[in-house]
């Protein structure tokens, strides 16, 4: 149970204990100090000349006993027994059901009985005292638990206010100086925010404002951070919101959400509304059957705000979203977002331009190269690189030192791909199999053409659960792959299982993540790219996310006996890929003795060291 619902269930708790406190305090009168008694104990008591005094009301009868008091122990002045004085005390009233008996009132006034009735209250005070001031406390403790529920701030009623976040152009703090590798991206709002400035200009040619923009990129590539450039380079009001915000347990809620945000930003045009994750309101209808869904009103009154009878004069509408793939193709066409840009992954000068920015407040060692670090993060985001730069500096800080260094980008980059290094020592023997085993990985990489450089290789257990690692760090950024080149990477990657069936004479679990990413990549080469005789140039896997990682699958369509080829093929490409690991590994084995035992000493060995022997091998083997 979290934070917020303890706080809940201790507000249901204490109105739980108020309202009985309420309770009581309401009927104390009418139950304390009374003895409930059947009517014909009270019968009994006024034939017996017991009672005192009665009070009548609609339903009860509530009468007093005469004070019981022996002669002995009556006051007595000047010699004289004096009367008792007769009151009511505490446990000497009683109370009873009032019957229906026509004779009562003769029977209490032949018996010389003070009586009288009990005043009504007045009905609404009664309903007020009896039934809505217990509940109120009830009704206090709901308003803060269903507040709560719907995020906090505001009142009950304001369901359908928006929940963007206004920020001035300048309040922002971000500008394109800010955004490195942006590149083509960067280009393309700078046209939007000329718009902005300057609409009179692009007026007198006929151009209109675009109505949206969409952001598409993968992950951590700076979609949201460009949005906030393009409100701090124009100086505009600037509306930031989730697309789960729309999204409420209520029908209606996210509609009218929407259409609020639309009235704000018309008051304030020319501004610019930016919908962080759009994906979450912004699906394809045809994946939802439920045509009265809250997700589909809601799109639907986006699409009528965006391009509805109503013109929009000066907003801008930008979205950002990893799963352009599943949204609504209303959304998508001109009218709308008329433009979608590409935030794709940094290139080489742009994973540059983002180490500078990152690295530009921290004490760096003179000897540190950013373009060698960019050089070897291929495929690093920059919000990759954001995080390095951060683990270099906190690595320098925890080793005391005065400057960050260029082993402390080193060690960063490698926890942020294989992990934190753990010191748990390994048995000699399992420290033998580990080393032999990535000894075979950084040779397979060695002597086969094509695959990506050896930048250092461990023995040192990790976080992530690999008891050692071989880090290939490419040369330069691939945008295309040759069916020769993913036929290296597979036997690069069983290398490790080779040098331990061949050292070994069998094969451990150690290889488990090696065999998953070689059998994928060989399922890509037959069911996506084409890559088999057998099957030909056709595709057999269901459409993949185009930003998100996933591994393929197959189609539902597709039948047996093709099934049965797809398994086939993919099997004879993973084992022919683990007999040209093992056939390079079985020619120089002599090389994988004499690393293995340099790893085991070691531990830590980089491309330099491997290199120097496998050049030792070649000109021992010229001789």
């Amino acid at each position: 149970m979290n934070k917020g619902q303890k706080f809940s269930a201790w507000y249901f708790l204490v109105a739980l204990i108020v309202a009985w406190l309420f309770s009581e305090y309401v009927y104390k009168p009418y139950t304390e100090g009374k003895t409930e008694v059947p009517y014909s104990e009270f019968l009994a008591d006024l034939n017996d000349g017991k009672i005192e005094n009665v009070d009548i009301s609609d339903s009860r009868i509530i009468y007093a006993l005469k004070e019981d008091v022996s002669p002995d122990k009556r006051p007595i002045v000047d010699g004289k027994i004096l009367n008792p004085k007769r009151t009511k005390q505490q446990g000497n009233v009683k109370s009873a059901v009032k019957l229906l008996d026509p004779y009562l009132i003769e029977r209490l006034a032949s018996a010389d009985i003070k009586f009288g009735g009990i005043a009504q209250r007045d009905g609404l005070i009664d309903l007020l005292m009896g039934i809505l001031l217990p509940m109120l406390p009830l009704i206090i403790i709901w308003y803060f638990i269903f507040n709560n529920m719907r995020g906090g701030g505001g009142s009950i009623f304001t369901f359908g206010r928006s929940r963007a976040k206004e920020l001035q152009g300048e309040m922002s703090g971000v500008h394109f100086s800010d955004i490195g590798g942006a590149g083509e991206a960067e280009v393309e709002l700078r046209e939007i925010i000329d718009f902005l400035k300057e609409p009179k200009r692009f007026d007198k040619f006929g151009a209109k404002l675009p109505r949206g923009v969409l952001l598409v990129g993968p992950p951590g590539t700076g979609k949201t951070l460009l949005a906030k450039a393009c409100a701090g380079e124009a100086g505009v009001p600037f509306f930031f919101i989730t697309g789960s915000s729309f999204v409420e347990m209520f029908v209606g809620v996210g509609a009218a959400r929407v259409r609020d945000l639309f009235e704000q930003a018309k008051k304030k045009a020319p501004c610019i509304i930016f919908v962080d994750e759009i994906d979450a309101i912004g699906q394809s209808r045809m994946r939802n059957f439920n045509s009265n869904s809250e997700q589909e009103a809601t799109l639907n009154q986006l699409l009528a705000e965006m391009d509805g009878f109503e013109q929009n004069n000066g907003v801008v509408i930008m979205g950002a979203t990893n799963r352009p793939e599943i949204l609504d193709q209303a959304l998508m066409r001109p009218g709308r977002f008329d433009r979608q840009i590409q935030v794709v992954l940094p290139t080489e000068e742009g994973r540059e331009e983002i180490l500078k920015i990152h690295t530009k407040n921290l004490p760096l060692d003179p000897a540190i190269s950013l373009r060698s670090i960019a050089k070897v993060t291929p495929g690093f985001s920059g919000a990759d690189l954001a995080n390095i730069a951060n683990e270099a500096s906190l690595l320098a800080a925890r080793r005391k030192a005065d400057k960050v260094s260029m082993n402390d980008f080193d060690l960063a980059i490698e926890r942020v791909v294989a992990g934190l290094q753990r010191k748990t020592p390994l048995t000699p023997e399992v420290r033998k199999k580990v080393a032999y085993h990535e000894s075979g990985h950084a040779l397979v990489s060695c002597y086969l053409p094509g695959s990506d450089p050896v930048h250092k290789v461990s023995i040192i257990p990790t976080t992530k659960g690999a008891l050692g690692y071989t880090l290939n760090m490419p040369t330069e950024d691939k945008y295309l792959i040759t069916e020769e080149e993913l036929r290296t990477r597979m036997a690069v990657m069983l290398g490790g299982r080779a040098a331990e069936l061949l050292i070994f004479k069998e094969a451990s679990t150690g290889a488990s993540n090696d065999l998953e990413r070689a059998t994928e990549t060989a399922r890509r080469m037959v069911t996506e790219f084409g890559m088999s005789e057998k099957l030909g140039p056709v595709r057999y896997a269901s459409p993949s996310m185009m930003y998100l990682s996933g591994n393929s699958e197959v189609r539902n369509d597709v039948g047996e006996g093709t099934a049965e080829v797809i398994d086939a093929e993919i099997k004879r490409l993973v084992n022919e890929a683990q007999k040209k690991a093992t056939d390079i590994l079985r020619e120089h084995e002599k090389v994988l003795h004499e690393v293995a035992g340099v790893l085991q000493v070691k531990e830590v060995i980089n491309h330099e060291e491997i290199q120097a022997i496998v050049d030792r091998e070649l000109e021992l083997s010229e001789q």
